[in-house]
């Protein structure tokens, strides 16, 4: 009988290994993995997940979206849905909310904070930004904070160290440019590709200017000089940037994506950035601060808006906006409404400040048997000081001096005339009425600021009005009138106690364009574009016409701040053609002319105020005489130490030619015996004249021309 082998062997009900199997996908027999007591794990996770392990989930990862607002005022249940109005209104212009929490107490009273979760961080780091310290009400303020900086208060030491010394960095000079001694001005051109344009800073130099910075795709459109000339703002993609001091290094940056208009406040302590194709989520509207680059408000206002939308009082502690029926006018440095509310001022139309008062002017149209009106209202008292009632008027423009002794409101009036018709009907005959308007007349309305009372006087026309200028230092005015394409200019002087008087009537002149200097007294009469840059120089002390000329299709006319140069510009933004810009003197005599491909624009750096007294103005002027003999000297010194450059450069120049041609003339006749092997030893250098291969010319060519014309 054959005996069974081990592996033969039945398991029996009770054995244990009737229970167990090798089989590792039996479900009876799961596999145990578990380490014993006494394994030690010397694998650590750089070595075992090392390609993985940078991109493991951290703590924050689900919250970098949240924000915490605190400062939420605490309201009872039926006032809740009240507070989320408000509160998310503010909140919502950073993005899009998808959840949020306003914890309360088990009376329902809201705990004073609340939890926002945007959908994505950036939206939540934005409302950090643009909300935290965003002022509710007088005794409510918002700070808002990113939930994950609950770990970064959390790890605050418990003792306090001081903070270590940071090594002192001078500040640059921003205003080295007014200690020139000779008291040159900047001026700054754009030219170039659109979008890249090049950028170059020139000191308007004696004899020829000197360059200062010269960068390419310095800015993505075009360039603008601060009020004073501190900063050259450049604007690009993501925002603006101020650039000064003596190598124009960057000072400050406002990032605001697609800024198209800037304007600075007249003591460049704010700045306002324009983007007007912002998404609805960015900010459209913003008010800086130069100095600290911080924001103080964003605005955004709605419908067609005429740039400047906001305008400074003089001494920056106002700015106003106008709309529908209302004035707002803020105040700095909080930018809150002044006493808490706007100036409702029904169908206001335009306003504008004074260039130094605290003072507004602004004019309503006509409303039914209610004539139409211009109101002067002080800051911040809201008294109005004065009012002036119009009637029949069409529109209004507002024109302050510059000093702010006048103010000038062209008035546009529609010229009724009554006729008698006599219509026959078949049914009745009788006598008809009819009004109808005949062209229109206009009114200057001068406003005497420094006087009592404010009186006003007024000034008829009835041409059409083509230009108004006031004199920047004095108190004439100019005005073109008449029909295209000959036109009056007329000069007008404002007299206390007196109308305005008529000191000169020029006719038929080809401009429509005033440009005053602005020290006063000197006016270019421009024709700009459609007149084909017609330009005539005047003198207003005695009407002298000191030079007629024209730049083909000028487009603009700049003078600087002296009054001592004028530039007259084409640019590409107008015209493809004969691009670039001229230099002239106050009176008309060409300097320079410059042409540039895609030449852009020309803008001469402002200067602040003068620190001298009008005593001590008044007196320089009186012994200009004296003072001008020291200057014609350095003049002619300068002109002769040019001169003296030129003379060395040119005697260097010949020179070189000197050696060059001996060095030539010796290789000439180093290689005499070689000519003589290649032409069959027949000399052709000494054939007669007549002949001769080699001929010497002279060349005489035109450098310069000058003349000049001695005073009496």
């Amino acid at each position: 009988m054959a005996k069974k082998s081990s592996s033969d062997k039945t398991p029996q009900s009770g054995d244990d290994s009737a229970s167990k199997s090798d089989d590792p996908l039996d479900p009876n027999n799961p596999p145990n993995f578990s380490d014993s007591e006494d394994y030690v794990d010397d694998i650590d996770d750089e070595e075992l997940l090392g390609d993985i392990l940078p991109h493991r989930p951290s703590e924050t990862d689900g919250v970098e979206s949240v924000i915490i607002v605190d400062g939420v005022p605490k309201v009872e249940p039926k006032k809740l849905e009240k507070l989320q109005m408000v509160i998310e209104k503010i909140f919502n212009k950073f993005g899009k909310i998808l959840h949020k929490d306003y914890p309360q107490e088990e009376n329902g009273m809201t705990k004073g904070y609340t939890f926002f979760e945007y959908d994505n961080p950036q939206s939540a780091l934005a409302a950090v930004k643009g909300a935290n310290n965003h002022k509710i009400d007088k005794s409510h303020t918002l700070k808002v904070n990113l939930f994950t900086d609950i770990q970064k208060y959390k790890n605050i030491p418990d003792e306090w160290e001081p903070p270590k010394p940071q090594p002192f960095k001078a500040a640059y000079d921003l205003h080295s440019y007014l200690l020139d001694p000779d008291a040159y001005d900047h001026f700054c051109i754009t030219f170039g590709n659109p979008g890249s344009p090049s950028v170059q800073v020139w000191q308007n130099a004696q004899p020829e200017p000197i360059i200062l910075e010269d960068r390419p795709r310095w800015t993505d459109t075009y360039v603008k000089w601060s009020p004073l000339g501190t900063y050259l703002a450049t604007f690009h993609k993501l925002g603006v940037a101020l650039w000064g001091g003596p190598t124009f290094s960057q000072q400050v940056k406002f990032m605001q994506r697609g800024v198209e208009c800037i304007d600075f406040s007249p003591n460049e302590k704010y700045m306002v950035t324009f983007s007007p194709r912002a998404e609805a989520n960015e900010k459209r509207l913003v008010m800086w601060d130069i100095l600290t680059g911080q924001e103080k408000r964003s605005f955004s206002p709605e419908g067609p808006n005429v740039w400047p939308i906001f305008r400074w009082s003089s001494n920056d502690k106002y700015v106003a906006y106008m709309g529908e029926d209302v004035l707002s006018v803020y105040e700095t440095p909080s930018f809150g409404l002044l006493d808490k509310k706007s100036i409702k001022i029904p169908g206001i139309r335009d306003f504008s400040w004074s260039p130094t008062d605290n003072i507004i002017a602004f004019w309503v149209p006509e409303d039914k048997d209610v004539p139409a009106r211009v109101t002067l209202m002080e800051i911040p008292s809201r008294n109005e000081i004065r009012k002036n009632n119009l009637f029949n008027v069409a529109d209004c423009k507002i024109f302050w001096q510059k000093s702010g002794d006048y103010l000038c409101v062209k008035v546009d009036r529609f010229a009724k005339r009554k006729e008698k018709t006599e219509q026959k009907y078949t049914e009745i005959s009788k006598f008809q009425t009819l009004q109808h308007f005949a062209g229109m007349s206009y009114n200057f309305e001068i406003f005497h600021m420094r006087e009592k009372l404010i009186p006003v006087d007024s000034v008829e026309i009835k041409e059409p009005i083509h230009s108004f200028a006031w004199e920047p230092v004095g108190n004439k005015f100019a005005i073109i009138h008449g029909e295209i394409p000959t036109v009056n200019v007329s000069f007008y002087e404002v007299r206390c106690g007196l109308g305005p008087a008529l000191l000169k009537k020029m006719e038929k002149k080809a401009c429509n364009h005033l440009f005053w200097s602005p020290q006063g007294q000197f006016i270019v009469l421009a024709g700009l574009t459609t007149m084909s840059g017609a330009l005539e120089f005047i003198d207003t002390n005695d009407f002298t016409i000191m030079n007629l000329t024209d730049h083909y299709q000028t487009s603009d006319v700049e003078w600087d701040p002296t009054g001592r140069y004028v530039v007259t510009s084409v640019s590409c933004w107008k015209t493809s053609v004969d691009n670039g810009y001229w230099l002239w003197t106050f009176q008309g005599r060409i300097l320079k002319r410059v042409n540039l491909n895609q030449f852009n624009q020309f803008l001469w750096r402002p200067r602040p105020p003068t620190l001298l007294t009008p005593e001590q103005i008044k007196e320089i002027k009186k012994n200009l005489k004296k003072y001008s003999a020291q200057f014609e000297s350095k003049d002619r010194l300068r002109l002769t130490r040019a001169s003296k450059e030129l003379i060395e450069k040119r005697c260097a120049l010949m020179k070189e030619f000197e050696t060059y041609r001996s060095e030539r003339i010796e290789q000439y006749n180093k290689q005499k015996q070689q000519r003589l092997q290649l032409r069959k030893h027949i000399d052709t250098d000494n054939l007669d004249s007549d002949t001769k291969n080699m001929d010497e010319e002279v060349v005489e060519f035109f450098v310069k021309e000058e003349s000049f014309v001695e005073d009496k």
